[in-house]
């Protein structure tokens, strides 16, 4: 009777012990898979862009003094050489006048001595006096002539008032904006493309924009400049402008634009997969490829090329047409994972949950 009641107590802990000793169930996550889609017949990257104005110029008196006129207002169009501001001159007038006295009287005292000197009547050293003197007033005559004729302002390129620093009766000192412009001629249009695209940017062909304003237009373009240095962001800026004879362009700066470049034919392998497919490891882009083989999947580092506006991301390293990719919970996976594939959506089974 005792050993059964031992027996008894037993039988809990025996129990208890049995179950921490199972070995754990394998987790097998159900994903979404997404296979990626090669676009050699497309031949193209897109990226946005912004319009910016070709020529822009914050215009300053080159002498200090009080504001007399400002002739123009914002917005208003004006021609090269066109005036748009104009400085009190009584001052920088009455300076010149009297340097003006001055150099007549040094001129022609100057010019008495060089042609006695000629005939040899005075000494070398009086020459060399009389030939200084001169320069030294021509030079201060020139400074006094030229800061009367800096008390106007005018327009260095045609094009539009963008901004008014100050008003008529401020005083400014020299160098400090009065008035901003921009040119009247065709914008250009800057974009910032990845390093991926950069190093081979001697693959690029042609180029056009469009803009959802005009969604059923495109505008011809034509490469400036790229820059040579990356910005904070590893972008490299590349600036282009409209073809003359493309249509006119009823875009402005301050737009935003979307950028398509065409690749020389044969040059790009990339493939399409959903940005979601993407994550960041050791910061490097990388996806998780599925292995139909055993069910797993294995980290893939990918070299990303351009977004477009639908969420398509554009690989043009590291990734294969038709290989396939996880597209959902990529974030809950580890190297080698069993995965199951999220079944396809049927008429029956709307949104593929079972």
């Amino acid at each position: 009777m005792k050993q059964c009641t031992v027996l008894l107590l037993m039988l809990p802990v025996l129990l208890t012990g049995c179950r921490h000793g199972s070995l754990p169930k394998e987790v097998v996550r159900t994903v979404k898979l997404t296979e990626a889609t090669g676009c050699e017949g497309e031949r193209s990257i897109s990226f946005p862009g912004k319009l910016k104005a070709s020529s822009e110029a914050n215009l300053a008196f080159r002498i200090s003094g009080p504001i007399a006129e400002i002739p123009v207002t914002v917005g208003q169009q004006i021609r090269k050489g066109e005036t748009v501001a104009r400085m009190d001159s009584r001052d920088y007038a009455l300076q010149l006048t009297a340097t003006e006295a001055e150099y007549k009287q040094v001129k022609a005292e100057a010019e008495r001595v060089i042609r006695l000197y000629e005939k040899q009547s005075v000494s070398e050293n009086d020459y060399d006096k009389a030939v200084s003197g001169l320069q030294q007033i021509t030079a201060k005559y020139n400074a006094h002539r030229n800061a009367l004729a800096d008390t106007r302002l005018t327009a260095p390129f045609d094009g539009y008032v963008q901004k008014i620093h100050y008003d008529a009766g401020e005083t400014v000192a020299a160098g400090m904006p009065v008035v901003s412009l921009i040119s009247s001629s065709a914008p250009e249009v800057e974009i910032n493309i990845p390093a991926s695209e950069f190093i081979r940017s001697d693959e690029f062909e042609t180029y056009r924009c469009s803009s959802e304003i005009y969604p059923d237009r495109e505008f011809p373009l034509e490469l400036v400049s790229i820059s040579r240095k990356a910005n904070l962001n590893q972008l490299y800026t590349a600036r282009l402008r409209f073809l003359p004879t493309g249509p006119d362009t009823p875009l402005t700066p301050g737009m935003s634009v979307m950028v398509t470049i065409g690749l020389r034919s044969g040059t790009t392998g990339a493939v399409k997969i959903p940005l979601s497919a993407m994550l960041e490891h050791d910061g490097t882009p990388a996806v998780w490829v599925y292995n139909p083989a055993d069910s797993t999947v294995a980290l893939r580092k990918i070299r990303p090329s351009a977004i477009s506006r639908d969420g398509i991301l554009t690989v043009t390293g590291g990734l294969h047409a038709g290989e396939q990719v996880v597209s959902a919970g990529v974030h809950a996976l580890k190297e080698n994972d069993k995965v199951k594939p999220l079944p396809a959506a049927t008429s029956t089974n709307v949104g593929g949950l079972l």
